[in-house]
């Protein structure tokens, strides 16, 4: 740290005296002077030259103002040199005229400045340097004007043409000297970002870039680099930038230093301050930029003090990160002074003033990058000492921990036991309940529905036929009359009994009726289908074990889909020759409808992806038991659903949309009927359940 303060202060040190060491060197520190308020043509400024002022040799600032200051430099001052330079130190002023006056004439004139141009310069520096032509050595003076929105300092030089050019190669190392400690903090300390993730380091390294700009920007480099031709931001850059410098250093001083937690009261000074630098900005950016760095002038005073003194509050409550930040803040407070100080005029304007700002502001940026550093070794050291200490509560519970973890892992596993047992438990209990119960509304529901409906369909049904016989009869009578009309009807009758069959349309009325009484018989018969399917799928009538043609529950189950069976899938069935098989009925039709119904679901989410959605219902005959295989080809299940779909409550279904007891109740139902129920499934390839049911419960009898 030592070595890079050393090594900034003697390159500072050392450009100023380099600057004005090397032979043919001769500074202008002796001018007279006059400052207009209004735009005078320089005719008139001849005239009045005999009453400049003159600058006693030692005033070099003519302040922050919108005036024109006219200097007026004796021609006998470049008589020693053989190619001489006139080089303003100064690079932030907008326009310098220089007009050779001989005889109350004046000559071709040059123009330069900030805001002409960098291919208009000498050299194309960052300086601002006039090429003293053979018309202007010989002319009595010269005249200089300077036009600038901020300050007014005139620091110039004489030099020959070649010691120019290793002053200015001087000053291109002394700023990549300068920029190469700036990349070198901004790269390491965005390491150290990426490293703990914590936020300060991202401010420093903002803090970092932007005092570049402003620091680039007061010695004229920005313009050269960067916008060589952006007159607006050329104007403004030094005001915009170090208000940005200001307002992200007090953000990094607000972390680094903690202070709405040490100093709440004077963090709250701090808004204060970011609402003056905003107004600066606004200032600079809309309206006047001569107002605005006047004012930041005074700020950056006000400012600075106010800075150091929170963070001797801080230091004071004993915040140890404070005193490198009191250290960096007191180098950069020392050169914020001289530099405000000669830009207001109050001290003398020379090399070491015009250089304190950058070297203060490296300095500055050094110090506090090792701060942070200190910081991490704090950081760590409180680390440590606090997992030191729970390190050492820890060692002191452990053994009770791991006896308190024995006895506990012991009850748990008790506990776990008879939670599991009872879930179990509880898990069969409420399947049958939901079993018992289901069974029996919906065995009422069919057989009222059935019984409800089978009366009247009865009536209709039987009707139907002798309603045929006497609409034949009526037929016949009509039939009778319009033939024996025709051969006793008079000429009038007929016309009219024509008349009246064509407006009532009797054909088609004796078409329609033959049509609608067709209707209704097969209506009454698909109504007596469907309850004959409703009263064997209830079977509420038969509690015991019966035997049973298990062909017509399948056939009445499926006729009670048949209105949930989208029209593309097809229902495939491939009968064997079964024997009546020993049975509950209701029940058995339960497990036919519950296998069919998630069938059905299957295809019908998956029609699209499925060229011929189709179930196939087979059965066959054994020795001693039956099988049935309800077989889809669906989109199947994984091996993960295939090993839960028997457990009550599992379902894949979405929310409200299946309680998960369906598969659980064919289960226990296929279970008490001493048979078997299998389930063949791959992704993609379709699901078959197989049915396996004795055709006897108990010992086989001899038919």
């Amino acid at each position: 740290m030592y070595k890079i303060i050393i090594l900034l202060f003697g390159l500072i040190l050392s450009f100023s005296k380099e600057s004005f060491a090397q032979e043919n060197v001769s500074k202008l520190d002796c001018f007279t002077y006059l400052m207009e308020e209004k735009e005078i043509g320089v005719d008139r400024i001849i005239d009045r030259v005999n009453s400049f002022s003159s600058n006693n040799c030692d005033n070099f600032n003519f302040g922050i103002n919108n005036k024109v200051v006219w200097i007026k430099i004796e021609s006998k001052k470049f008589d020693s040199y053989s190619n001489p330079l006139l080089v303003l130190n100064s690079s932030s002023l907008d326009y310098v005229y220089l007009y050779p006056v001989q005889n109350g004439e004046v000559g071709n004139y040059q123009v330069s400045g900030r805001l002409t141009g960098i291919e208009k310069r000498h050299f194309q520096s960052h300086k601002i340097v006039f090429q003293l032509t053979p018309q202007e050595l010989a002319s009595d003076f010269l005249l200089l004007k300077i036009e600038n929105t901020d300050k007014k300092i005139f620091l110039a030089y004489i030099v020959e043409d070649e010691e120019f050019k290793s002053i200015i190669d001087f000053e291109n190392i002394f700023f990549g000297l300068l920029t190469g400690v700036f990349i070198g903090l901004f790269f390491y300390n965005l390491f150290l970002y990426f490293s703990v993730r914590d936020k300060i380091y991202l401010v420093y390294v903002l803090h970092t870039v932007l005092v570049w700009f402003a620091q680039a920007s007061i010695l004229g480099f920005t313009q050269v680099l960067i916008w060589p031709e952006w007159d607006w931001m050329n104007i403004r850059s030094i005001v915009i930038f170090s208000s940005l410098v200001s307002i992200v250093g007090i953000w990094f001083l607000r972390i680094f230093l903690l202070t709405k937690h040490y100093v709440p009261k004077l963090d709250f000074g701090f808004n204060i301050i970011y609402f003056v630098y905003f107004f600066i900005l606004v200032n600079a950016i809309i309206f006047s930029t001569t107002l605005s760095y006047q004012v930041i002038l005074v700020t950056q005073s006000i400012v600075v003090l106010y800075v150091l003194f929170v963070a001797w509050a801080t230091l004071r409550l004993g915040y140890r990160p404070a005193r490198y930040y009191l250290l960096a803040w007191s180098v950069f407070m020392i050169g914020i002074f001289l530099f405000v100080f000669s830009e207001m005029g109050i001290i003398p304007t020379n090399n070491l003033t015009a250089y304190i700002m950058p070297f203060g502001s490296a300095l500055e940026v050094v110090l506090l990058s090792f701060a942070l550093a200190d910081k991490i070794n704090i950081l760590k050291k409180e680390k440590e000492d606090e997992q030191a200490e729970k390190l050492q509560i820890l060692n002191q519970n452990e053994q009770l921990i791991r006896e308190q973890n024995n006895m506990l892992e012991q009850k748990v596993r008790i506990r776990t036991d008879e939670l599991e047992h009872a879930l179990r438990t509880l898990q069969n209990t409420q399947s049958q309940l939901v079993n018992q119960e289901k069974m029996a509304s919906l065995g009422q529901l069919t057989a009222g529905i059935a019984h409800e409906i089978n009366n009247p369909i009865n009536f209709v049904s039987s009707n139907i036929t002798p309603l045929k016989r006497d609409i034949k009869d009526i037929m016949e009578i009509v039939e009778f009359y319009r033939s024996s009309g025709q051969r006793e009807f008079t000429e009038n009758t007929k016309k009219e009994a024509k008349q009246l069959e064509e407006d009532l349309e009797l054909d088609y009325v004796l078409e329609e009726v033959e049509q609608l009484l067709k209707g209704m018989d097969d209506g009454a018969k698909r109504t007596v289908e469907i309850v004959k399917g409703l009263r064997i799928f209830s079977r509420v009538d038969e509690q015991d074990v019966k035997k049973v043609d298990l062909h017509d529950g399948i056939n009445s189950t499926i006729i009670l889909l048949n209105s949930t069976i989208p029209s593309k899938i097809r229902i495939v069935r491939e009968f064997g020759e079964l024997p009546l098989v020993e049975c509950l009925a209701g029940k058995i039709n339960q497990v036919f409808m519950n296998i069919l119904n998630n069938a059905v679901h299957a295809l019908s989410d998956n029609l699209d992806n499925i060229s011929d959605p189709k179930i196939t219902v087979r059965t066959k005959p054994f020795a001693d038991h039956v099988i049935v295989e309800i077989e889809d080809n669906g989109p199947g299940m994984p091996e993960k659903v295939k090993q839960r779909i028997f457990e009550p409550f599992f379902t894949t279904k979405a929310v409200g949309k299946g309680t998960g007891l369906g598969l659980s109740i064919v289960y226990s139902i296929i279970e008490n009927h001493k048979g078997t129920l299998e389930v063949v499934t791959e992704e993609g390839q379709g699901t078959t359940f197989i049915i396996s049911l004795p055709i006897y419960q108990n010992v086989p009898k001899n038919e």
